[in-house]
């Protein structure tokens, strides 16, 4: 680099970081770099406490009976889980974590097109993490509704539901102003040339993504409002002994719910659609129909809340109605699948840790929607609803969705982020560990549903011990692998051997600049004339 560019850089450097240092220079930073990191480390954090209570549950699920818990306390902490893996994991996880810190880069900008309001999006979602976090500790014991807080029990029951109801209520601050950012973003500060086919798919998929925060969240945001002033002020909203609906709630929490997944899972697949092209050595099949697909998955996501509900006594019009659209909405899913199985075929196949995370996403997320299938359909639903076949499907969509995904996404992007390389052998190992366990973990839950063994239950039968055993072995394989994981991650943040600046020799912007990027990440603005996935 020339002096003029070293010069360029530190001057840059001054004005990102201002008069802070240390802490300091990262909890008030607006680079759009730090803040990315900033929920890297927030999000890593809170998933290891979301991982441990999920595998106490399960430990407490090894046999008929009581194990290491009482029947409260696992009430309370799968709310706990719920509220720590959906709303401060799952749904920020991707688009918080690598769309701050890839974004601007991916299309060619400085930062995103409003950096203290990036830095404000990141302090909302630590103080409603603070706020959810603290019902465990105050009051009258842990919540006991699940992550849902279904009416009426959700105002009725004696716990302390009021600080959990107020922070889910807070993140979704954060999730709306995270959405506008990038909207702006994208519409505003592409760089000259890059046209809408030119962008790569991973900003289209936080373009989608940031449509569904900033439309379905407030949504939840008045909904959950109106349970605190259940509460607080005994209004009736929910409660019929007061003329209110209970099955109000459900409409007006799936309505946001639903296309959550959709906030969850579009940047899942936008950083898959990233990863496959460039270990296939071969530009992605079917580009238009990706971006499509997922305009399609964001759109459609809104109108499929009631195969939720299927149970609940709605119409038989309203029933026919919502399955024929959760049907429909597993269309643009399967385009995705095609297209991503196509870009593979006849590829050039490098097998590095990020593709073997991302074909891993292909075969668990399959699992999860054909499964999905099952659920949307009205005669299969009625059998298996409420039951461990839920709890499967669920954790194969997100869990086995956005958490590979988001491990590939860490092992790709990992060189750029952090100018290191890790362990590629710890990682492969880690993955193996990981995807036998995932599997071992979730499969038997399939068919405990279908036997009749229902979710969230304290205790069992007796004829549903050996699956259990075998479930809760998995469990403890999967932490098991993701401690290799994030071991190896971690030590080769520090010590790692340095990498190149494009290590995996992808074709996309990020990749034109050094690893980790310059505070402003181009000396100069590039000027785009092909497309992202050329690699001719």
């Amino acid at each position: 680099m020339t002096r003029e560019g070293n010069q360029h850089d530190e001057i840059s450097y001054l004005r990102v970081q201002g008069r802070y240092r240390g802490i300091f220079a990262w909890i008030f930073s607006t680079d759009h770099k730090r803040i990315g990191l900033l929920y890297l480390y927030s999000i890593m954090t809170f998933f290891l406490v979301g991982a441990t209570l999920g595998l106490l549950m399960k430990l407490e699920l090894i046999a008929p009976g009581k194990t290491v818990m009482e029947a409260q306390t696992y009430n309370g902490f799968f709310t706990f889980h719920g509220v720590i893996m959906i709303f401060l994991i799952i749904i920020p996880g991707l688009p918080a974590t690598f769309g701050n810190f890839l974004l601007p880069i991916m299309i060619g900008a400085k930062d995103v097109a409003f950096p203290r309001l990036n830095l404000l999006s990141w302090w909302i979602y630590v103080f409603g993490a603070l706020l959810a976090l603290s019902s465990q500790f105050m009051g009258d014991g842990p919540p006991d509704t699940g992550w849902t807080f279904y009416a009426p029990y959700s105002f009725k029951t004696t716990t302390n539901m009021l600080p959990a109801v107020m922070g889910a209520f807070v993140l979704g601050f954060s999730s709306i102003l995270t959405g506008l950012n990038f909207i702006v973003t994208i519409h505003r500060m592409r760089a000259p040339g890059m046209t809408w086919l030119k962008m790569p798919l991973f900003p289209w998929t936080l373009y989608g993504t940031g449509w569904i925060q900033l439309l379905a969240t407030p949504v939840v945001g008045i909904t959950l409002l109106m349970v605190a002033a259940e509460r607080i002020l005994n209004i009736g909203f929910f409660d019929p002994s007061m003329g209110g609906d209970p099955i109000l709630y459900q409409h007006l929490f799936w309505i946001y719910s639903h296309p959550a997944v959709y906030i969850m899972i579009l940047p899942a697949m936008g950083a898959i659609s990233e990863i496959i092209p460039t270990f296939a050595r071969k530009s992605i099949f079917g580009y238009r129909a990706i971006v499509l697909s997922t305009l399609a998955i964001a759109f459609v996501g809104y109108f499929v809340w009631g195969h939720h509900m299927f149970t609940s006594g709605m119409s038989g019009t309203a029933l026919y109605t919502f399955s024929i659209l959760t049907f429909f909405v597993a269309i643009p899913s399967a385009i995705k699948v095609f297209n991503w199985v196509s870009t593979m075929h006849a590829g050039s196949i490098h097998a590095e840790p990020p593709f073997y995370w991302a074909a891993s996403f292909i075969f668990v997320f399959m699992i999860g929607g054909l499964t999905g299938l099952v659920l949307g359909s009205l005669a299969t639903n009625v059998h298996v609803h409420d039951t461990q076949f839920v709890v499967a499907h669920f954790h194969y969509v997100m869990f086995g969705g956005v958490g590979f995904a988001f491990m590939a996404a860490i092992h790709y992007w990992f060189p750029k982020i952090y100018g290191r390389m890790y362990d590629k052998g710890m990682a492969k190992t880690g993955w193996l560990i990981f995807f036998i366990g995932f599997n071992t973990l979730y499969l038997p839950m399939f068919y405990l549903g279908i036997r009749g063994m229902p979710r969230r239950y304290f205790d069992y039968l007796e004829e549903f011990h050996g699956p259990n055993i075998i479930s809760t072995i998995g469990a403890v394989v999967l932490i098991a692998g993701l401690f290799m994981i994030l071991s190896n991650l971690i030590v080769s943040a520090r010590k790692g051997e340095k990498a190149s600046g494009n290590p995996w020799k992808g074709n996309t912007l990020e990749w034109k600049i050094p690893s980790p990027p310059p505070p402003e990440n181009f000396e100069e603005t590039p000027v785009i004339t092909r497309g992202p996935y050329d690699f001719n």
